[in-house]
């Protein structure tokens, strides 16, 4: 449990270490983000800090009850909320209304991200899957790309949960683990993350501090 940081992806570039190898990096803008609640586990069961990020130009398009969210915690409105559980300590030292940016990371720390992959509309099952299909020749006939048999003659007679079958690929929360970054540009809140990291540019991403790696 510890605080993250919302981002936005801007795309991929590569940068050069001491020695010269390129290193293919992921910029993300992250930041600053401003602290729109704290729930505790007396009141709502568990310890979380919501964290609000890219301000609304346009308030007239938000409805009353985001509105009033926002007001009751003396913030402008953002696009995306996002709650990070936090231990009694960390909810404690972030008060509402608190901004943080990327300076909560340094270079060589290692993050987990979680974003929205790519849809890829529907696809079949090659493609979704990685099927291999039917053989091309041999008397093979429109039939290249399917994926065969769906169920069992008597028993069970039916298709079994879970069977691989076309369908939409894609546009599914994905999170990408042990993720190193590479540098912190405070002064422009960018992140250069070493790697690909899911989802186009523009989208939103979740950066929190790798649970499997030990921290410094």
């Amino acid at each position: 449990m510890a605080l993250g940081i919302i981002g936005k992806k801007l795309g991929m570039s590569q940068i050069f270490d001491e020695h010269g190898n390129v290193i293919p990096i992921t910029v993300i803008k992250a930041g600053p983000c401003y602290v729109v609640q704290k729930k505790s586990a007396e009141k709502e069961g568990y310890n979380a800090v919501q964290v609000g990020f890219d301000e609304v130009i346009k308030i007239q398009r938000i409805n009353k009850p985001e509105t009033g969210h926002f007001k009751k915690a003396d913030l402008t409105p953002t696009k995306i909320l996002r709650e990070f559980k936090v231990t009694p300590e960390d909810l404690g030292a972030n008060e509402i209304g608190s901004v943080y940016s990327v300076d909560i990371f340094e270079p060589g720390d290692f993050v987990d991200i979680t974003g929205t992959s790519k849809g890829k509309g529907f696809a079949g099952v090659v493609k979704r899957h990685g099927y291999k299909g039917a053989p091309a020749s041999r008397g093979t006939h429109e039939f290249f790309r399917h994926g065969g048999s769906i169920g069992q003659n008597l028993t069970p007679g039916r298709t079994m949960k879970g069977k691989k079958m076309p369908g939409h690929m894609g546009s599914k929360k994905v999170t990408i683990q042990n993720l190193k970054i590479v540098d912190v540009r405070v002064d422009v809140n960018l992140l250069l993350i070493e790697g690909a990291i899911p989802g186009p540019a523009k989208g939103y991403v979740v950066i929190k501090p790798a649970t499997k790696k030990p921290v410094k």
